[in-house]
């Protein structure tokens, strides 16, 4: 086993260190990457580098022996699971898949999480290529997400969502109705931890921490004042984001939302499930041009709106404009 010196291809282009590592040696830990970070064995560019460095093309990363184990052996698809990921499809062609993901469904795994999307992504891989994520979704919204279907493209298609080329378009339903019908909220973030965890938080104007966060909306409609539906476009892509600028600034939690609504975001007679949806995604295609998708409401949400009858019209077909 010897040290190599490898350059990083177009394909591999703004992938995190610790992502290109997984990607290239899947023997490789968690644990021995970080080690080998901290004492200096892996370098880019012969300059030491964390595990959240941005590779670019043509850069050097050194990388010191590996271990020699087998990459480990992907689970078998089950039909059931074949199925059910093959009924999320919205979209495929050689570069995307565009899933409509379900409510409740984990984008991907952590503690006392065992089924989510990235583990089931092996039953949409296409001559032994897995579908990789570019972006997140909340476990509790549904709607939009979209997939590479190559190396090359996952990085151009998360370069999209970092550089905001990805125009994003939500639907929520909030308890009450904003005062202002629509406009922009510019009001700065922070993450936050608690005893229940971390959490998303107005910043001060002098903290530091805070960050910058945006969004765009429209009230669409509204159901005796008890209600409204909100068009919410968000310009930057803060955790939790739409959730927080819906209960602290426009004083109406979304419905659903007791994390950051507590109590007054549930309503007796309705799903108490998040009523957060990704309705729609225009995005430049890593072939050209530009790919619009839209996706069909949850089973909770299409409840509420037959509820207060309000209008759900099929979402456009999707389009790829070359």
């Amino acid at each position: 086993m010897t040290v190599q010196n490898i350059t990083v291809q177009s394909g591999d282009a703004g992938i995190r260190l610790d992502r290109w590592f997984r990607r290239h040696y899947p023997a490789l830990t968690q644990g021995a990457l970080q080690k080998m970070l901290r004492s200096g064995q892996i370098r880019v560019d012969g300059a030491r580098a964390e595990a959240n460095t941005r590779l670019e093309t043509g850069q050097d990363v050194r990388v010191p022996p590996m271990p020699t184990a087998p990459a480990p052996i992907r689970p078998r698809v089950s039909e059931e699971d074949q199925a059910f990921m093959e009924s999320l499809v919205l979209y495929r062609d050689a570069s995307v898949i565009v899933l409509n993901k379900p409510h409740g469904l984990p984008v991907q795994g952590g503690p006392g999480i065992t089924r989510h999307v990235d583990g089931l992504l092996d039953a949409l891989a296409h001559e032994d290529e897995r579908p990789r994520l570019v972006h997140r979704l909340d476990k509790d919204t549904s709607g939009v997400l979209v997939l590479g279907r190559t190396a090359q493209a996952a990085a151009a298609l998360a370069n999209s969502f970092r550089g905001r080329d990805a125009k994003k378009t939500y639907w929520a339903v909030v308890v009450g109705q904003p005062e202002i019908q629509g406009g922009r909220i510019n009001l700065p973030l922070k993450r936050e931890g608690g005893a229940r965890g971390e959490r998303t938080v107005v910043a001060q104007p002098a903290d530091k921490a805070g960050q910058f966060a945006i969004t765009d909306y429209d009230t669409l409609e509204v159901a005796r004042r008890r209600v409204a539906l909100l068009e919410m476009r968000p310009m930057t892509g803060r955790t939790h984001q739409l959730r927080v600028h819906a209960a602290e600034a426009l004083k109406c939690p979304i419905l659903g939302d007791g994390k950051y609504g507590g109590e007054d975001a549930h309503l007796e007679e309705l799903p108490h499930e998040l009523h957060l949806h990704s309705r729609a995604l225009s995005i430049p295609h890593p072939e050209g041009g530009m790919l619009e998708v839209a996706a069909g409401l949850p089973p909770h949400m299409l409840e509420t709106f037959r509820f207060f009858d309000f209008p759900n019209p099929v979402p456009a077909k999707p389009r790829w404009r070359r």
